[in-house]
């Protein structure tokens, strides 16, 4: 893919960042607690538009410009990476999708079912369009199944580690395991293991400068979401 193209998706993730901007903002609170519906600064309400600025203090709604410099940062790997190739459009949106959920997991230790369950339909249907259009109807399969292994592989895994990994890391490992699936099983298997080296890597870090105890609760969804966008973008299958 060319140098335009790569330019054209980094700046169609600065709007689609800004879209997402006051759904980050109002989902980054504890689970179970209601939405955010006021300035973090003044508590004047959030404006009901996409907008980076509270209109009273203007001050930034959620951290200033990261979500949109992230999001164009990733679809320009991506779109370098894939090409223009029809599941291009799949692995966009659950790109944007996924810096959403980062940014909420890190700010409050959750991924929400309104980011992640309306990603499922989404991706399905992209992917479907992709095998569609490119007669590749064994890798549309091949997601399908993955995604079932990975949301099952998951869950077996929050049982067995009670409470470690939660809801919304399964319903996570489902989607990424979509989009993984339609790469190879080989990608599959890379970006689950590397989800947890990076997570791992991190606790070490964490444990070693003393910001964390062996009991603290370190949110997993960006690692899962870093490990399977390096397989995505670095050609490992």
């Amino acid at each position: 893919m060319n140098a335009f193209s790569i330019a054209g998706a980094a700046v169609a993730g600065l709007p689609a960042g800004t879209l997402l901007r006051g759904q980050v903002a109002r989902l980054s609170v504890p689970g179970g607690e209601p939405d955010e519906e006021a300035c973090r600064s003044c508590a004047a309400p959030l404006p009901g538009r996409p907008a980076l600025r509270c209109e009273a203090c203007e001050s930034w709604i959620g951290p200033a410009a990261a979500i949109e410099l992230v999001t164009a940062a990733v679809l320009a790997l991506l779109a370098a990476s894939i090409g223009p190739q029809p599941a291009l459009a799949a692995f966009g949106y659950l790109a944007v999708a996924g810096v959403a959920l980062a940014q909420v997991d890190t700010a409050a230790q959750r991924l929400p079912d309104r980011l992640t369950l309306p990603a499922y339909p989404a991706v399905v249907l992209l992917l479907a369009l992709a095998a569609a259009a490119g007669h590749a109807w064994p890798a549309f399969g091949r997601a399908l199944l993955a995604g079932l292994v990975l949301a099952a592989a998951y869950l077996v895994l929050g049982l067995a580690s009670r409470g470690q990994l939660g809801g919304g890391d399964i319903k996570l490992a489902g989607l990424l395991g979509l989009a993984l699936g339609w790469l190879s099983w080989g990608a599959v298997l890379a970006g689950a293991a590397l989800g947890f080296v990076l997570a791992a890597a991190a606790g070490l870090v964490l444990l070693a400068t003393r910001r964390a105890s062996r009991r603290t609760m370190v949110s997993f969804g960006p690692y899962m979401l870093t490990g399977a966008l390096i397989v995505a973008v670095s050609g490992l299958r």
